[in-house]
């Protein structure tokens, strides 16, 4: 019997663990780093123990700290959650040498499987169809060249230890190679400390479909269906669901037969996913089986009502699989969307600091969070950019797809920059929407990278009549303040223009029970909110249709920010001869009087690509700064020329500092 548990990880995933060891008796105990102190995972455990520094390398990548923490507080078993040391076969092999029940697969199975080279190999003796590839470690570029000039392009670099999306690049030419061959090795080396690298012919325009299986020490196997995975970005997933749309019976049946002949070859026991590419022919080809727990497991939990952390606990303590394939019932449609610390319209460069404003959207039966965030934490350049999962429930897709747009309507992250505008922009998208989905759909989508949705006319008509409530909230307060209430509606006056993004639309407005009848282009909306004034949400009704809107005021509050379904637009209130006026204002290009080029996140840098008397151009890569366990790279604004390099390799920068100085 397990008694006592520590959970080997942090953030929304540890999280996660600790709820469902609570519900089921177990004693808890955290680990957590300098940079971890104060966070919600350990808040919520029964013990916490230091580790270490805040570098995963000196803290939840350190074995010996993790045992040490493991013997000090009596823990029986250790759950490793994903990444981390998850598909650590040493790891696992060490926790079964210290007799400790380690809450997943054998070490054996991991490192079978953990290796990718040698997980093909077992795939291919195992009769699962595989993707051609050169399956050994590649060591110089020359080499990766020389193979992929053999396979053709494009190709695909991967880490032999890869997983989470990290280690992996696709190169379409020869000139892509050196680039993507060293940032493949250094994201390896830094995320796995294994810097081993392979080549797999790359297939265009796949579906990424993994099946969930499990299997006891006893021999008993179930599949609880599959996950599509196919909206990624930098092969990282972003917007998983399950089903898939894709689908038939038939070749569903074949994966799941697969995918047991492959645990079963391998002795496999706990939870696995067996991850699969699929062209557009619905033909499957094994890519990788994560030994461990996935980021999306939520989704299949949700469509089959089965517990997958609480199955693995129980299966690590010997128990027979209480159910049977037949007993596996896949029931309506998830959809996860995954929130990272990021600015999508800044090519997703991470955002650290600390959260000003932390409030989740209302859960229920349709909608789940899993999150390892709070008001006042802190996000760290140190770990993962992702801060929670939000996943909806429903009967059918386009239902589920609905749920999860509301959800994210009410969700205020403030204080860091995140990726929920850019969730909703997916989720609109007519091509989702069709389910006509592939790993290449963000690239094929956001061709120029992403600046935000643009206004269509639902949204527009929602943020206009909402601005306009907003704004005349606030000035009828002010008639309050000054005493002239009983005149208040007759100051506010009827005709106003709104500007939206610079448009101008001329409105009359009329006041009705708590709200407005708004009149413009020869239509009418009726909105009407108990919103309170310096609310952050604005819940509204516009012609007997609910909304939520994200209100962020600028400027003195002369101008807000408004966001509603993707889409962030600015708007201000004039009176008709104000809005005449303010048409013949000058505006100013932010970008014509750059002088210097300032780090837009916090991290350490590993590349300066330029020198003191080059000159740059628009768009031209200066700076690579690893944070959040990926490359990211700092490009100009501005043509120009070098005047300093303010900065080295090695170096830590800060959000801010100026690495470049430009003549």
């Amino acid at each position: 019997m397990i008694k006592s548990l520590l959970v080997a990880n942090r953030g929304e995933i540890a999280c996660r663990i600790i709820r469902t060891a609570r519900k089921m008796g177990i004693k808890v105990i955290a680990v957590h780093s300098d940079a971890d102190k104060n966070s919600l995972h350990v808040r919520l455990a029964d013990d916490a123990i230091f580790i270490g520094p805040a570098p995963a390398t000196q803290s939840y990548l350190n074995q010996k700290k993790i045992i040490d923490a493991a013997k000090i507080s009596g823990a029986d078993a250790i759950h490793p959650g994903y990444g981390f040391l998850s598909e650590n076969y040493e790891f696992a092999k060490l926790v079964e040498r210290n007799g400790i029940n380690f809450i997943g697969p054998s070490a054996e199975a991991i490192r079978k499987m953990g290796d990718k080279i040698e997980a093909k190999k077992i795939a291919r003796e195992a009769k699962v169809s595989i993707v051609d590839g050169y399956m050994g470690d590649i060591k110089t570029e020359k080499d990766a060249l020389k193979i992929a000039k053999k396979l053709g392009y494009p190709i695909m670099l991967k880490a032999v230890a890869g997983g989470g999306g990290k280690g992996m690049r696709v190169v379409r030419t020869e000139d892509e190679m050196q680039q993507a061959f060293k940032s493949t090795r250094n994201e390896a080396q830094n995320n796995f400390s294994d810097g081993r690298t392979f080549i797999e012919k790359f297939i265009e325009s796949p579906r990424h479909i993994e099946i969930q299986i499990l299997g006891d020490k006893h021999g008993n196997y179930v599949c609880l269906g599959e996950r599509e995975c196919s909206i990624q970005r930098h092969h990282q997933k972003v917007i998983e669901e399950a089903p898939s749309a894709f689908l038939d019976e038939k070749t569903r049946k074949k994966m799941y037969a697969q995918s047991i002949a492959l645990a079963k070859e391998v002795g496999y026991f706990s939870a696995g996913t067996i991850e699969y590419i699929v062209d557009q022919k619905k033909n499957f080809f094994f890519l990788e089986m994560n030994t461990r727990l996935q980021v999306e497991h939520p989704v299949t939990e949700l469509v089959t009502g089965l517990d997958i952390v609480e199955l693995m606990i129980r299966v690590a303590m010997g128990e027979v699989l209480p159910i049977k394939q037949s007993d596996v019932n896949i029931s309506g449609w998830a959809i996860e969307g995954r929130i990272y610390a990021e600015d999508p319209s800044s090519g997703f460069i991470p955002s650290t600091g600390r959260i000003t404003t932390y409030s989740e959207p209302s859960t229920s039966s349709n909608i789940r969070i899993d999150s390892g965030v709070y008001e006042g934490g802190e996000v760290s350049m140190f770990y993962d950019a992702m801060i929670a999962k939000v996943c909806s429930y429903a009967e059918t897709r386009d239902k589920a797809i609905q749920i999860l747009n509301q959800a994210l309507d009410q969700y205020i992250i403030r204080g860091i920059s995140h990726n929920i505008s850019f969730l909703q922009a997916i989720l609109n998208s007519e091509r989702f929407q069709k389910g006509d989905l592939s790993t290449n759909f963000i690239d094929e989508e956001y061709k120029d990278g992403f600046a935000g949705s643009v206004l269509r006319s639902e949204e527009s008509s929602v943020i206009l009549c909402a601005a306009t409530f907003v704004f005349l909230t606030d000035k009828k307060r002010c008639t309050t303040i000054s005493d002239q209430m009983r005149s208040a509606n007759r100051w506010i006056g009827t005709r106003w223009v709104v500007a939206l993004d610079g448009v101008y639309y001329p409105v009359t407005v009329r006041p009705i029970d708590d709200g407005y009848k708004i009149s413009f282009e020869n239509r009418r909306f009726f909105i009407t909110s108990r919103w309170l004034l310096g609310s952050k949400l604005l819940q509204c009704t516009i012609n007997q249709h609910k909304y939520s809107l994200q209100i962020n005021y600028l400027k003195g509050c002369t101008e807000l920010l408004i966001e509603f379904r993707g889409v962030k637009s600015n708007a201000t209130l004039f009176t008709p001869r104000a809005a005449e006026l303010n048409k013949f204002m000058r505006v100013f290009d932010s970008d014509s009087d750059i002088k210097d080029v300032e780090s837009s996140i916090s991290g350490m840098v590993v590349d300066v690509k330029v020198s003191p008397g080059d000159c740059i151009s628009k768009g031209q890569p200066l700076v690579v700064i690893e944070a959040m366990k990926m490359e990211n790279v700092i490009t100009s604004k501005v043509e120009g020329k070098v005047a300093a390099v303010n900065t080295k390799v090695g170096e830590v920068c800060s959000l801010g500092d100026i690495l470049i100085t430009l003549e």
